[in-house]
Order: C-alpha cells, then sequence, then structure tokens
C-alpha cells in the first residue's frame, strides 16, 4: 500500500460553525493503481487532495505513505516528501506563473530541491519537455501564447519533474476541450505505465474516471459514500446517490432509453451537520432511521463497500 487514510478530517471556522468540508474518509491505493474520486461541486473532493498534500493541514485523522506515518511533519520532512507527492491543477492558466516561461516553470522545482547540478538542470528540462509532448522550441514561451492543452502540459511536466511517485490529479481536464482531453488522459496513462505512478483522480465527470481508475471513491458533503473497483461500480451502484450519478452520464446512442434519476429536496448543510445520512432529504429511500443515524461503510459485495442504511434492500442483498 503506497497511500493510506485513516479517518481524515478536515474543517474550516465558518461564522455559523465549522464547516466539514472533509468528514472521516478512510481509504489505502496500492502502488501503479489509480484511485478516481467523484461526486458533485462542494463536496471535499479537492480539499481532501490537499490536505493528503499538506497544502492544508488536516483537523483529525492519520496519512501513511509508504508505511510511513507522516500526518505530522516539519519543514525539512515536508521539502523531502513534496519530491515524492506532487499535484496537477484544475486550471492550466491561473496555476501557471505569467511572467515566466515554459523553461522557467520546469526549471523551478529542480532550482529549489538542487536534485540537479545546475549543468544539467537545463538538460532536464528539455527531456522533460520531450516527455510530456511539449516542442522544444516553445521553452522561451509565455502561458498566454500557449493554448490549454500546451499549458496543461507544462503543469504535468512541472508535477513529473521531480520524479515523484505520487500525484493527486485536480480536475487536470475539465477546463480543456474533449479532443484535448483525450491527448492529456492519454499522457497520464502512458507516463503511469513508463514510471509505474500511483493518481488519485478528482473528477466530476464519470466517463473520464471509467476510463483510468483502478477503484472509484464516490464523495457527498464531505463523505464517502461508496467505493469500489471501477467496474463493480459502473455494473452495480449500491448507493442511491451513485446511481443518481451514473444515470446522468451521457449515451452516445439517439435511440438509448434514458432513466434520468432528478434529485429533489434540499441540501443538507454542511456547517456543523445534525445526526444521520446526508443524503436523506434527497433520498427516495429514506426512512427515519436515516435522519437520526450516521451510516457506516459496510462491504456489501466483495471490495465493495457503501454507507447507506438499507443498501441491501434496495439493491436486493
Amino acid at each position: 500500500m503506497l497511500l493510506e487514510v485513516r479517518n481524515l478530517k478536515k474543517y474550516f471556522s465558518t461564522p455559523g460553525g465549522d464547516l466539514h468540508a472533509v468528514d472521516g474518509v478512510s481509504f489505502g491505493i496500492e502502488e501503479g493503481h489509480t484511485l478516481g474520486v467523484v461526486g458533485e461541486s462542494g463536496c471535499g473532493k479537492s480539499t481532501l487532495g490537499r490536505v493528503i498534500l499538506h497544502l492544508l493541514d488536516q483537523t483529525d485523522g492519520q496519512i501513511f505513505f509508504e508505511g510511513r506515518d507522516i500526518t505530522h511533519v516539519n519543514k525539512r520532512e515536508l521539502k523531502e516528501l513534496q519530491k515524492k507527492m506532487q499535484i496537477i491543477f484544475q486550471d492550466p492558466f491561473s496555476s501557471l506563473n505569467p511572467r515566466m516561461t515554459v523553461a522557467q516553470t520546469i526549471r523551478e522545482p529542480l532550482l529549489i530541491t538542487k536534485m540537479y547540478p545546475k549543468d544539467q538542470i537545463d538538460k532536464e528540462v528539455l527531456r522533460m519537455m520531450d516527455t510530456v509532448g511539449l516542442a522544444r522550441r516553445l521553452a522561451n514561451s509565455y502561458p498566454h501564447e500557449l493554448d490549454g492543452g500546451r499549458r496543461q502540459r507544462i503543469g504535468v511536466a512541472r508535477a513529473l519533474v521531480l520524479n515523484p511517485k505520487f500525484i493527486v490529479c485536480d480536475e487536470p481536464v475539465s477546463a480543456l476541450d474533449v479532443s484535448i482531453q483525450a491527448q492529456i488522459i492519454n499522457l497520464l496513462l502512458d507516463l503511469q505505465k513508463e514510471r509505474g505512478l500511483t493518481y488519485i483522480f478528482i473528477t466530476h465527470d464519470l466517463s473520464v474516471v471509467k476510463y483510468l481508475s483502478h477503484d472509484i471513491l464516490v464523495m457527498y458533503l464531505g463523505q464517502m459514500v461508496e467505493k469500489s473497483p471501477a467496474r463493480d461500480i459502473f455494473r452495480h451502484p449500491l448507493h442511491p446517490y451513485t446511481k443518481a450519478l451514473l444515470s446522468a452520464v451521457p449515451i452516445p446512442d439517439v435511440d438509448a432509453k434514458l432513466n434520468r434519476i432528478l434529485l429533489k429536496g434540499e441540501l443538507t448543510s454542511p456547517i456543523n451537520p445534525k445526526p444521520g445520512c446526508r443524503f436523506a432529504q434527497r433520498c427516495i429511500y429514506a426512512k427515519d432511521k436515516c435522519s437520526q443515524v450516521n451510516p457506516e461503510l459496510e462491504e456489501i459485495l466483495p471490495g465493495h463497500t457503501v454507507a447507506c442504511h438499507y443498501a441491501g434492500e434496495i439493491n436486493g442483498l
């Protein structure tokens, strides 16, 4: 197990109380695998990734990397850790310094970490540009001179240049055209095969996550509601929220009958949430118990866990 997270929590203080952005999430990722994290905007996906990388401090819980507890690390340990753990941000424009050229952006992590002698750094920058498919003639170009696909390749190169083992991909293709999305996804898959990389791939696009994930974790208002191997969650979704998400995936067949599940009801406030299932107010299967008792994650099928009091009853299991 390369990465393991136990009961991870991240709360933000607000005038109305604590906002539970990530609330008791636990999972593990095998080396060389991809965990897809999906859910609506605001469910805590990106916060989860940032807490794991120590871009945000956790409120509670533990993080283990390569068998070592990295929940609390000092500055020196964090600097060493960041060589092994990197992130690709969502927006390929705002995540780049507009005053730095392509080469300067990729070179910066090498200068900070001093991984190579100065006379080798430029060679490493060019090699990394070749790796991610950036023409060397673009080395002195600025971000505003490039399209979204090339800008995101800079982000990929910057994350890879330190030769990490683990990368958080925070919706890296959501701001790109569909054709460019395919190029970046295929690039990430090729790099994973070549380098044995481990990914957390955060997205709201289930068709994308199906293509590249080994396992999928579904989040709703800060909590994990379902986790299983990617194939199983598409064949046999168990949680009502997962069923609703999958029903919204476009089908490339004009004659196909669509069975959309429209969620009604109000969203539960993530600020000091009351006991009970946070999806209960929007769930057609909800009963009194759902609004009173927090559902625990249970393994309903082999390797397939779900947090729902009536998952077995709903799915005939």
